[in-house]
């Protein structure tokens, strides 16, 4: 099915050809026709898989010869748990719409930098791209208003409603008009997200592709039995000895990620940690060095990773586990997506043993372990 028959414009499908857009993803084919009716959707689908532009592009093809509205009255709301994932979204509206006869503004907020210049760039805004605490600050402000939201898009909604953003929300909520369209995307499917029928009071449309524990084979899975002080130097040996490139490395804190990332670059590795802690311009340089190839490692922390899209990422090392089996699905799913293999591998501890095998249980597989004590680690 060809991005043609799913009733996008010219300037639209001229875009997609542009930018190397040939067939669009299972998600992009259901969602498509179904935003551009005004359904309300509901799509789970795996992180890689298309589901930023199965809304953006029936989101610019229906403001279109509708986007007269008040100053600082948005048309388009769409709310991201993160500064990085908010870049991003922002980009992908940017990027389509520049395309289209009717130019259409687009703007994404966020803590973490000053105000003031974000409040200015507001006047004359029709898609707004917002982290939950800033678009508060901002609607107190009365830099932006939200009374004529036409549509609401939620985008990694199981995310906003794990990471303590409920009560945010519910006061964004009641700024809005009962009355619109609303678009809650995910990549997986939660007992919260059965919660959200207060929001998609319109008979949504549910699309559920493939998730990533569905996708798992792609994925090569190793493990490695390792004492906790050995860690560093696994690393260090895996990296260089497989010559590996674009590595993600996940930590479980902000402190260890530095720490990592540290004693890379003290034994010859080309690494940096990105997390919460760290501005925003420093996080966006990282990103891109990151996604263009130009740094090795990147070590990261769990809530960062969500701003992390990048189409053929090669390897993601856990470094340490993450608490909850579908985080560790989450995490090996940024490789092996969108059809294209990548490597996993994990460090177990003697006290991660027991955790490991509840997530491969409730992972469905089962991954290859080696004992790490049968390889020469001296000298790194």
């Amino acid at each position: 099915m060809p991005f043609s028959s799913l009733g996008l414009s010219p300037s639209l499908l001229k875009a997609l050809e542009t930018q190397n857009y040939t067939q669009p993803y299972p998600i992009q084919q259901e969602a498509i026709p179904a935003i551009l009716n005004k359904k309300d959707v509901l799509g789970i689908a795996q992180t890689g898989s298309g589901k930023t532009a199965s809304y953006v592009l029936p989101i610019l093809m229906n403001l279109q010869g509708n986007t007269a509205s008040k100053n600082r009255h948005v048309n388009v709301l769409v709310l991201v748990p993160t500064r990085e994932l908010a870049v991003q979204v922002k980009d992908v509206f940017q990027l389509f719409g520049s395309s289209l006869p009717q130019p259409i503004k687009s703007l994404a907020v966020f803590g973490g930098v000053s105000i003031n210049p974000q409040m200015m760039a507001l006047q004359g805004v029709h898609v707004l791209v917002a982290t939950p605490g800033r678009l508060l600050e901002l609607v107190e402000s009365n830099a932006v208003h939200l009374s004529d939201i036409d549509t609401l898009v939620l985008d990694e909604a199981d995310k906003m409603l794990n990471l303590g953003f409920k009560e945010e929300m519910n006061r964004i909520f009641a700024f809005l008009p009962k009355k619109r369209q609303n678009l809650l995307f995910s990549a997986t499917l939660s007992d919260d997200l059965n919660t959200i029928n207060q929001i998609l009071l319109n008979n949504p449309l549910v699309i559920k592709i493939e998730s990533e524990s569905d996708n798992i084979d792609l994925i090569t899975q190793l493990a490695y039995f390792v004492t906790e002080e050995k860690k560093g130097p696994l690393l260090r040996y895996l990296i260089k000895h497989n010559s590996l490139k674009q590595v993600l490395v996940f930590t479980s804190s902000v402190y260890k990620a530095d720490n990592v990332a540290d004693k890379l670059r003290k034994n010859g590795i080309d690494a940096s940690s990105i997390h919460s802690k760290k501005s925003q311009g420093a996080r966006t340089e990282l990103l891109s060095k990151f996604k263009t190839g130009k740094l090795r490692v990147l070590v990261a922390t769990d809530l960062i990773s969500r701003g992390i899209d990048i189409k053929f990422l090669p390897h993601v090392i856990n470094y340490e586990l993450p608490r909850s089996p579908k985080d560790y699905v989450h995490r090996i799913g940024r490789t092996g997506r969108a059809e294209s293999p990548g490597e996993a591998i994990s460090f177990i501890t003697p006290e991660d043993q027991h955790h490991f095998k509840v997530v491969q249980k409730k992972m469905g597989k089962w991954v290859t372990m080696i004992d790490s004590a049968g390889i020469n680690l001296k000298g790194f």
